[in-house]
C-alpha cells in the first residue's frame, strides 16, 4: 500500500508527541470509502479498498513512509483548565501532498490507547464514527471549512459505552490537527521556545502569506481570529451547533474539527443546545460567536511573549485584535445571512432585516432550513399573490410576515436597474446559500441504529444526497422534512 507521505509535524521536537503505532483490531471491514477525496489526495482507490488497504485504515498495518504519532495538547473544557489532554484515541499516520500540492494530515480516530487516553479504551463505536463521516462530508458540501472523512471501517470488536456497541475507526483528513490547546500546552509549561517553533510551523504550513510580516506572531493572531470568525458565521448560517467548543477543539487552520455531540437545529431557537454534557448551555447556538472570541483570547495569551518583549505592549497589541473580533464576525455574519436573503452585498442596516426575520422564525417555531429554502421561491421585487400566500401560512400572524416581506423587497429594489434580471440573480443566490438538505439529527440517529444492526443502506443514502445539498433530488423529499414529535432528538453524545 503506497501513500505519498511528506511528514512535517513529526520533525518538530519530541515533546510535541509520542511516537506509537495503532493497535491492531480483530476483523476489519470497510464501511465506506470516499472515492472522490482519495483521488484528490492521489491515493489509488483500488488499493485502498483491497485487504491491504483496509488493514491500513484499521491500523493493522503501517504503510511505508508513515510516521505514526499521538499529539499532545491541553485545553479549556467547558471553561475548566486541563493541563494535559492530547490524542487519546487518534493516531496521526502522517501527511501527504494532494494533487494540488496542498498538505493534509491522515489520522486514524479510534485506533487504540495512547499515552493521553486518560484511562480510556482509545476506541470508537460505529455511531460516532458514522456521525462524523456523514456530518463532516455534509459540511464540506455545504461549503463550510471542515475536516474530511476518507474512510470508515468496522473493527470486528465491540466497545463498551452505556452498552456494548460495534467498534469502528474513521480515517480523518485535515489541513492539520494543531489546536489552540496545542499552544496552551507549551505556554502553560513556560516553554516559549516550543511556542515559537509551533508558531513558525503553523505560519509555514497554513499562512505563508504572513511570513514576511515584521511581527509574525501578531499577524498569526490576526489571521486565526479572522478564520474563526468566518467559520462560526458559516455555522450560524446553517443552524449548526458544534456542542464542544473547547479550546482543544479549536483548529488553528480555521476548520470545523471534532464532531462529537454536534447537531443542526430544526425549529429556530437561539438558545438551542444538544450536548448531553453541556449542562450550563455554554455552547448553545447563540453563544458560539462569543465562545469563539473567548477561545481566541486564550490563543492570544499563548503568543504574548512572542508579540513583544514588553509585557504591557504585547497585551495592548493582542487585546486590540481580540477587541476587533465582534466587528469581523458581524461582517461575515451579515455576508452569510445576506446571501440567504438574496443580497450579494450587505451594509450595517441589513443586520436589522436579518434579525427581524430570525425573530419571526423563533416566535412561530419554524424550521430554520426549510423556511429559508421556501423564501428562495418568492420574487424579490414584487408580490406574487399565490406564492406569498403559501409562504405566509406558516406564520401565526400573516400581518407580521407581510410587513417583513415588504421591507425585504424594498431593500432589493435598491439593488438593480432591471427587476427581472435582479430577481433571477437574487433567487439563484438564495438557492446557493440555503440548502434543501442538511444532516438532520433524527436521520442521523436512524442511520446509526440501522448500522448497529448491520444495515448500511440509510448511511449510503445520506452520504449520496448530502453530497449535493443545494439541488432538490428525486425521491428525497423525506430527507427535507423535520422530525415528527416522536423523532425529535433531545440530546447528543460525545461518544467517548
Amino acid at each position: 500500500m503506497q501513500l505519498p507521505f511528506d511528514n512535517s509535524y513529526a520533525q518538530l521536537p519530541a515533546e510535541f508527541y509520542s511516537r506509537l503505532a495503532p493497535t491492531p483490531v480483530k476483523s476489519p471491514t470497510l464501511l465506506h470509502l470516499n472515492h472522490a477525496l482519495a483521488e484528490q489526495l492521489g491515493i489509488n482507490t483500488t488499493q485502498l479498498s483491497s485487504p491491504d488497504g483496509i488493514a491500513v485504515l484499521a491500523g493493522n498495518a503501517v504503510p511505508e513512509g508513515a510516521d505514526p504519532l499521538a499529539a499532545v495538547y491541553a485545553g479549556h473544557q467547558f471553561g475548566h483548565w486541563n493541563p494535559q489532554l492530547g490524542d487519546g484515541r487518534a493516531i496521526l499516520l502522517g501527511e501527504i501532498l494532494d494533487r494540488d500540492n496542498k498538505r493534509f494530515d491522515i489520522q486514524l480516530k479510534g485506533a487504540g490507547p495512547t499515552p493521553y487516553s486518560r484511562n480510556g479504551d482509545g476506541r470508537a463505536a460505529i455511531g460516532p464514527v458514522l456521525r462524523e463521516y456523514v456530518v463532516s462530508e455534509a459540511m464540506h458540501a455545504l461549503g463550510v471549512p471542515t475536516t474530511r472523512a476518507l474512510a470508515a471501517v468496522s473493527t470486528g470488536e465491540t466497545v463498551r459505552r452505556e452498552t456494548f456497541l460495534p467498534g469502528a475507526i474513521i480515517t480523518r483528513v485535515a489541513q492539520s490537527h494543531i489546536r489552540v490547546g496545542t499552544f496552551q500546552y507549551f505556554i502553560s509549561k513556560g516553554n516559549v521556545e516550543a511556542v515559537k517553533a509551533l508558531c513558525e510551523h503553523v505560519i509555514l504550513r497554513h499562512y505563508p502569506e504572513i511570513a514576511a510580516e515584521n511581527n509574525k506572531p501578531l499577524a498569526l493572531l490576526k489571521v486565526v481570529v479572522d478564520r474563526q470568525a468566518l467559520l462560526v458565521a458559516h455555522w450560524q448560517s446553517f443552524g449548526f451547533i458544534h456542542g464542544v467548543m473547547n479550546t482543544d477543539n479549536c483548529s488553528i487552520a480555521g476548520d470545523t474539527i471534532d464532531y462529537g455531540p454536534c447537531a443542526f437545529m430544526d425549529n429556530y431557537d437561539p438558545a438551542t443546545v444538544f450536548s448531553s454534557i453541556d449542562h450550563g448551555a455554554r455552547y448553545a447556538y447563540q453563544n458560539q460567536p462569543g465562545i469563539a472570541q473567548w477561545n481566541m483570547a486564550n490563543f492570544a495569551q499563548c503568543l504574548l511573549p512572542l508579540i513583544d518583549e514588553d509585557d504591557e505592549q504585547a497585551i495592548k497589541q493582542a487585546q486590540a485584535v481580540i477587541d476587533g473580533y465582534p466587528e469581523v464576525f458581524s461582517r461575515y455574519y451579515r455576508e452569510r445571512f445576506g446571501r440567504k436573503l438574496g443580497l450579494a452585498q450587505t451594509n450595517l442596516d441589513d443586520g436589522e432585516l436579518i434579525e427581524s426575520f430570525l425573530t419571526l422564525l423563533k416566535e412561530n417555531k419554524l424550521d430554520f432550513t426549510n423556511t429559508f429554502r421556501a423564501l428562495c421561491e418568492l420574487p424579490v421585487h414584487e408580490s406574487d399573490t399565490q406564492q406569498d400566500a403559501k409562504f405566509k401560512t406558516q406564520f401565526e400572524s400573516e400581518d407580521s410576515i407581510q410587513v417583513w416581506l415588504a421591507l425585504w423587497r424594498q431593500r432589493h429594489s435598491h439593488n438593480a436597474a432591471t427587476q427581472q434580471s435582479a430577481t433571477a440573480d437574487a433567487n439563484n443566490l438564495m438557492r446557493s446559500a440555503n440548502p434543501a438538505y442538511i444532516p438532520r439529527n433524527h436521520r442521523i440517529e436512524q442511520m446509526i441504529l440501522a448500522a448497529e444492526q448491520g444495515d448500511l443502506a440509510p448511511m449510503n443514502r445520506l452520504i449520496k444526497i448530502l453530497a449535493d445539498p443545494y439541488a432538490e433530488q428525486a425521491n428525497a423529499n423525506d430527507l427535507m422534512q423535520p422530525p415528527e414529535p416522536n423523532e425529535v432528538v433531545q440530546a447528543t453524545f460525545c461518544g467517548t
